[in-house]
């Protein structure tokens, strides 16, 4: 049996979701920052949600760009994809990027 691909999610504090990727590239892309040991995306649990909130952002979309030098084509659309998902935790409050593992 093969694994569910992981979904990125963002979803409000009463369990909305107002945007979503389920992009192919998303668990490649996690097991990079993984094996680059990154400190937020290196520690997305493929199995389970990891949820991130809006301050830590400020750390995640820098791991986003990073992971950008030497992304494939599908791995840089996916880092891209959630640039601009991670962007609306901005446009209001309580809102949370959700990776959700199988």
């Amino acid at each position: 049996m093969s694994a569910m691909p992981i979904s990125v999610h963002v979803q409000t504090n009463i369990g909305d979701t107002v945007a979503l990727s389920t992009h192919t590239a998303l668990d490649a892309l996690c097991r990079r920052a993984a094996a680059l040991a990154m400190p937020m995306l290196g520690y997305v649990d493929p199995h389970g949600d990891t949820w991130f909130n809006q301050s830590q952002m400020r750390l995640v979309i820098p791991e986003l760009k990073a992971l950008l030098d030497g992304a494939s084509a599908a791995e840089a659309e996916a880092a891209n994809e959630l640039i601009t998902l991670a962007a609306q935790l901005e446009l209001k409050p309580h809102r949370y990027l959700i990776f959700k593992g199988d």
